[in-house]
């Protein structure tokens, strides 16, 4: 199979920069396979570096724009394949994703302060870097992300295993756990407490279901108490009007007043009609004076007050205010209060069966989480042996041939959790005979890096592609040593695309593109600048790394045997800042 059908792989294509530190504009695009990056000491190397992190989500500082700038800006575009996760982390999150590339940018201000986008949308830095961290990974010679800490040590053993579907379904299973014991725990003291103070609420239901407080009775009481004393007021009003006219005789006295007019007009016949006037007219007062009296008697009916009613009713309102008072509450509320002490007594009452079921699933919810845990530990521990052979099968090449890599697995059922039972180390012993300890406390900065590498090589296969960055991974050796790294670094470039930052020629000689940083210095001003090398620009930097400061023909014929041999000479500036 020719290169054409098997090409390298390649995700990152390009990346912009602008204003970043000493670049003023970059445009890089990046090919698959291995890409070296090589410069002087000092050059500016780790810029690059900086910029592409910025771009998916890492740190920004003030000193990140070009001084005299107002902002600066990087954009790394990357062209996943059709599987890859990060599709669907765009999708979850309303991402645009119509096109088969997606595009990181990030804009920085003098002042430190910075936005993100994914494909011109604005998002949020910490979605920038979530997506961001399925699309790159960059590891210095301190930086092993996972691989150092032991917190990360489980989740790469099951990426390894593929086992990330069985670790997802334990802590599913944890969280439903959980959630049942949480609320068991919040019933039973709601429980606890009702019952503590069953005694005093029935008593409180006693009273209450004995008053019946109705809603909004108070209200209605205290009107008809109003109307009531007021009806008491009128009452004796009316009463003293009809004492008036009782007390006075009015109707005795037109009685005899009629009487006396009716015989003195049998005396006086010749006077007669003037009497007959007289009397008529005394009658007609009579007749008023008993209608009068008796609208009054109609008016105390009426409007009188009733003693009883209004002692009955002001006994209601002084009942309900005084109960009211004792709970804290308002009298309108007295209604809802009763109800709630019914239904507290009535958990006690039904609390035992109501507990019995959630207990039941608890217990189904824990059996579930175990049966789940032991198969994920029982999966962990055949993987295991099999990572161990992984590493160790890389760590000869590396020149790590007599250090041991072994993964420590603890499984202890007493300390479920949201993972499982299992903690995972990773542990090595770097001489023949030597304890083994943990990776980030054995390894020297060489050795570490080594062994991360040894690491990404037996995860490779199991990871999605990512683009995989290496700042000075071979940092603390040379000779052989640098040279297997490369070999490596080859290698594992042929399934992810993998960038380098080193010193080494040996590492630069294997790579398939080679970016050359150089800073240059003015009175006024210090720029970085980023080259790709053609073969012969390439045969240059390699002997230069050999030689060092004056490049000697012996140095450059190392290059060439190094490299191989050389295709036509060639020399593209791709990107220069300044």
């Amino acid at each position: 199979m020719t290169p054409e059908d098997n090409p390298p792989a390649q995700m990152l294509t390009a990346l912009h920069i602008q204003d970043f530190v000493l670049i003023d504009r970059a445009d890089l695009g990046m090919g698959g396979g291995l890409t070296a990056l090589t410069g002087e000491t000092g050059a500016g190397k780790s810029i690059l570096l900086d910029a592409l992190g910025l771009a998916v989500g890492g740190r920004s500082e003030r000193g990140a724009v070009r001084a005299g700038a107002k902002q600066g800006v990087v954009a790394a575009t990357f062209e996943p394949d059709a599987g890859h996760a990060v599709w669907s982390l765009l999708e979850e999150n309303a991402l645009p994703a119509d096109d088969d590339e997606i595009i990181l940018r990030r804009v920085t201000g003098a002042d430190g302060r910075s936005r993100g986008f994914v494909n011109d949308q604005p998002v949020s830095i910490a979605l920038l870097r979530m997506i961001g961290e399925n699309l790159l990974e960059i590891h210095g010679q301190h930086d092993g992300r996972g691989f150092l800490e032991s917190a990360g040590h489980r989740l790469l053993l099951d990426e390894f295993a593929g086992l990330e579907k069985k670790a997802r379904e334990v802590r599913t299973l944890w969280d439903q756990w959980r959630a049942i014991e949480r609320d068991l725990d919040e019933r039973r003291r709601e429980r606890d407490a009702v019952a503590r103070e069953a005694d005093y609420l029935r008593h409180v239901l006693e009273r209450l279901e004995e008053l019946d407080p109705q809603a909004d009775e108070e209200a209605a009481l205290a009107a008809r108490r109003t109307a009531l004393m007021a009806a008491e007021k009128i009452s004796a009003d009316l009463s003293a009007a009809a004492a008036a006219i009782d007390e006075g005789g009015v109707e005795t006295k037109l009685s005899v007043a009629l009487r006396n007019i009716e015989r003195a007009g049998e005396r006086l016949p010749e006077g007669a009609e003037l009497l007959r006037e007289a009397a008529a007219r005394l009658d007609g007062a009579l007749s008023e004076a008993g209608e009068a009296r008796a609208a009054i008697e109609r008016a105390i009916a009426e409007f009188g007050a009733d003693p009883e009613e209004l002692e009955k009713t002001e006994e209601r309102l002084f009942a309900l205010r005084g109960e009211a008072r004792k709970h804290g509450i308002s009298p309108d509320d007295l209604h809802g209060f009763l109800e709630k002490t019914r239904k507290a007594l009535s958990d006690v009452a039904l609390g035992e069966a109501a507990f019995s079921d959630l207990e039941k699933a608890q217990t189904a919810a824990a059996a579930a989480y175990d049966k789940a845990a032991k198969a994920l530990s029982k999966a962990r521990a055949a993987a295991v042996k099999k990572l161990d052979k992984a590493v160790a099968t890389e760590l000869a090449p590396l020149k790590l041939g007599k250090a041991r890599f072994e993964t420590r697995l603890e499984t202890d059922v007493e300390n479920p959790g949201p993972d499982g039972y299992d903690a995972v180390e990773f542990m090595v012993a770097t001489n023949p005979g030597a304890p083994a300890g943990p990776l980030r406390t054995i390894a020297s900065g060489g050795e570490l890096s080594r062994f991360v590498l040894a690491m990404k090589a037996a995860l490779a296969a199991k990871e999605n592609r990512t683009v995989i960055i290496f700042d000075e991974v071979d940092a603390g050796v040379g000779g052989a040593v640098a040279d297997a790294v490369g070999e490596r670094l080859a290698r594992l470039a042929k399934d992810a695309q993998v960038l380098v930052v080193t010193h080494s020629p040996q590492v630069a000689a294997r790579a398939s593109a080679h970016w050359r940083i150089d800073k240059t210095q003015t009175a006024k001003k210090t720029k970085t600048t980023v080259e790709e090398l053609g073969a012969e620009a390439r045969i240059e930097e390699i002997a230069r790394m050999l030689s060092g400061a004056e490049i000697t023909d012996e140095a450059r014929a190392a290059a060439r045997r190094l490299i191989g041999a050389p295709a036509k000479p060639s020399r593209r500036k791709l990107a220069k800042a300044g």
